[in-house]
């Protein structure tokens, strides 16, 4: 994966080419002051232009409250207020490349729904596949050594739709021929894709090879699609053909090397071999968590627990002597009393 194809992956870049079989979605320059606020590990929301108040626990030694005015971005919550009102009031979020599926815990109905500034911010600040896409977007990437594109961030709003997660699968594309398709939500057992492994293999491959097929800028890249109740296939996301795209059901050897897929073909069967592999969760035996469950964690606590900090576990030893001298001399000074 070079860093090249990590560019042609932004939404703005496939979304013209494909805008017929995707949702409608409205794309805003990111100002380079809301960049700096994402990446700011102090308040956390913004007010949205409702004049809100946060309020903020300091930790200084008079332990008083403070009132934090929430950062104002006027102009640009115009925009986005007026994008969202243009889409029918409620949006999925997301970067050049990520969407915040890590953060929808926070939200009070656990969803990537958005009506406002507040609530997009609430879970791009909360969000470490946000964080990847500002700080991080080439990782990976097999021409580490040269020099980095410039990015120009972007705020992708697409109308909120209601997507079963039972309908969505990612499809690997090897020299522009589909090579395998996985189920998207792996944790789960969905009876009806194990009954229409045919139909929902065929109608993928038709839309590729239709609509998709030598059509991208790339020949090596992973399309996330959604097959809708009437059979209707619809493009839902392009990603690189690398490792910081998720395999899903397929290890990144396999995909690359194709030997093992290549295995699972019937010989002296030409249409059988150019068929794809599509491989699903087979019973709720092989149910598994959620990927993401892990994320609802705060970072430090993981840090801690596994040792991988070890300046954290020395800050948090050096609190926990604190703290206990504070309760001694608290217990000394009850006596004198």
């Amino acid at each position: 994966m070079k860093k090249e194809q990590v560019v042609n992956c932004q939404f703005s870049v496939w979304y013209p080419i494909f805008k017929k079989h995707t949702i409608k979605s409205l794309i805003l320059p990111l100002p380079q002051n809301v960049i700096d606020y994402l990446l700011d590990d102090g308040t956390l929301v913004v007010s949205g232009g409702d004049n809100n108040t946060q309020h903020n626990q300091t930790n200084n030694s008079d332990s008083e409250e403070e009132d934090i005015q929430a950062p104002e971005f006027p102009e640009f919550n115009s925009k986005v207020l007026k994008a969202i009102n243009t889409l029918g009031g409620c949006v999925f979020p997301k970067l050049n490349w990520s969407a915040p599926r890590d953060a929808n815990w926070i939200a009070l109905n656990s969803s990537l729904q958005c009506q406002s500034l507040s609530d997009i911010f609430l879970l791009f600040k909360s969000s470490d596949f946000i964080t990847h896409d500002l700080t991080q977007p080439f990782l990976h990437s097999s021409d580490e050594d040269s020099p980095n594109p410039a990015i120009n961030y972007e705020l992708v709003l697409r109308k909120w739709s209601e997507l079963l997660p039972g309908g969505e699968f990612r499809c690997f594309i090897k020299e522009n021929k589909l090579i395998g398709i996985s189920q998207r939500d792996y944790t789960q057992y969905y009876h009806h894709i194990s009954k229409q492994e045919a139909q929902i293999c065929h109608s993928i491959q038709e839309f590729f090879s239709q609509h998709v097929q030598y059509q991208f800028l790339d020949e090596d890249f992973v399309l996330d699609v959604y097959r809708d109740s009437w059979g209707k296939v619809w493009l839902i996301d392009l990603n690189p053909f690398g490792e910081v795209t998720d395999s899903l059901l397929f290890t990144w050897e396999e995909l690359t090397s194709g030997n093992s897929l290549s295995a699972n073909q019937e010989e002296g069967d030409t249409a059988q071999q150019e068929a794809p592999v599509f491989r699903y969760t087979t019973s709720d035996v092989t149910v598994q968590p959620s990927p993401c469950l892990s994320y609802r964690i705060p970072r430090d606590f993981v840090d801690l627990s596994t040792g991988e900090d070890a300046y954290k576990l020395i800050d948090f030893l050096k609190l926990k002597k604190r703290q206990q001298e504070d309760s001694e001399e608290e217990v000394e000074e009850e006596v004198r009393q």
